[in-house]
């Protein structure tokens, strides 16, 4: 028997990693249902940046992930609207949340409607902005394909 009933947690997803992986392993093996939230390419830009690979197509990969069991557009940034909607018990977030102003407020919220707040450490060494960056300066110092 698994902690947890529903477990809820959301990403952008873009240019899926080991680290994305991670997180939908791990939110898994704690819980029977896992309900993944994928950002939308306009809630994206909360980050200061555009998705390159497009929403549905996030989607489709999140949904074909073994782990997840529901797949659903993230598009605020409202954590109670979203258990209105999906009544989860546990949410799983990155660690690099974990006492911020924000997710503070969060866990009160949550406390009060019987939801955990579960943090995982982010895997080191890889992030969809370290693969951005990498990609950036391929396209930027490599030759022109076509002359």
């Amino acid at each position: 028997m698994k902690k947890y009933k529903v477990g809820y947690t959301t990403g952008v997803f873009d240019m899926f990693h080991i680290g994305h992986l991670n997180i939908l392993k791990r939110s898994k093996e704690q819980c029977e249902f896992l309900i993944v939230g994928v950002t939308t390419d306009e809630l994206v830009s909360y980050k200061n940046k555009k998705a390159i690979i497009p929403h549905n197509e996030r989607m489709a990969i999140v949904e074909a992930i073994t782990y997840v069991d529901k797949v659903v557009p993230q598009e605020n940034m409202n954590k109670m609207e979203a258990w209105e909607n999906y009544k989860f018990d546990v949410m799983f977030v990155g660690s690099d949340w974990k006492g911020t102003e924000k997710w503070d407020k969060f866990e009160m919220q949550f406390k009060e409607v019987g939801v955990d707040i579960e943090y995982f450490p982010y895997t080191k060494g890889t992030s969809s902005t370290l693969l951005r960056e990498a990609l950036h300066k391929v396209v930027y110092f490599s030759e022109p394909v076509l002359k």
